[in-house]
């Protein structure tokens, strides 16, 4: 059985709902991937094969290193546990999500990728690594501006507020009333 050809309007409403699918960036899901094999490649080898860049990993030793590393694993662990569920949920709430994690930041899954990164980069001290973590997280504010825009296109005034009170990556601790 043949497709038929999409005509002129088909082929822009396609393209706009690819846009707005979830409020993401439509390359979001494939950046993150593309990302991610990045990293392991670049941490994974520079960390146990080539070590060009490890050397500071040799005067700070690996419990310093994982005393610091696991918290921040376990941070991101606790981040993607509460807040995953609130995006993909049925019931998700019609509004501007608040809850769980959201109440603190803006992109809590995104910064649960980025936190795990980070935890890696500090378990072997790589500055490859580093380096390839910048980037990501370059990668990640570019996607969360692009969807915050979509959101104020969404929400208006009441997503505008969301981001007056909610840190995009850090808590907002001390808001001025």
């Amino acid at each position: 059985m043949k497709a038929k050809p999409m005509n002129s309007d088909q082929e822009n409403s396609n393209k706009s709902q690819l846009k707005e699918k979830n409020g993401e960036h439509p390359l979001g899901d494939t950046g993150q991937l593309i990302a991610f094999l990045i990293f392991m490649v670049i941490w994974l080898t520079d960390s146990f094969w080539v070590k060009w860049t490890t050397l500071s990993a040799e005067t700070v030793p690996n419990p310093m290193r994982l005393t610091i590393a696991i918290p921040v694993w376990i941070l991101s662990g606790y981040l993607i546990m509460i807040s995953h569920f609130i995006v993909h949920a049925a019931c998700r709430p019609a509004g501007v999500v608040r809850s769980g994690a959201f109440r603190f930041v803006r992109h809590p899954v995104y910064l649960s990728a980025i936190l795990c990164y980070l935890g890696l980069v500090i378990s072997s001290l790589s500055i490859a690594a580093l380096i390839v973590w910048l980037a990501i997280f370059g990668f990640y504010n570019f996607i969360a501006a692009y969807e915050e825009k979509i959101l104020i296109a969404k929400f208006g005034q009441e997503y505008r507020d969301y981001q007056r009170r909610t840190g995009r990556w850090l808590p907002k601790i001390f808001l001025k009333t």
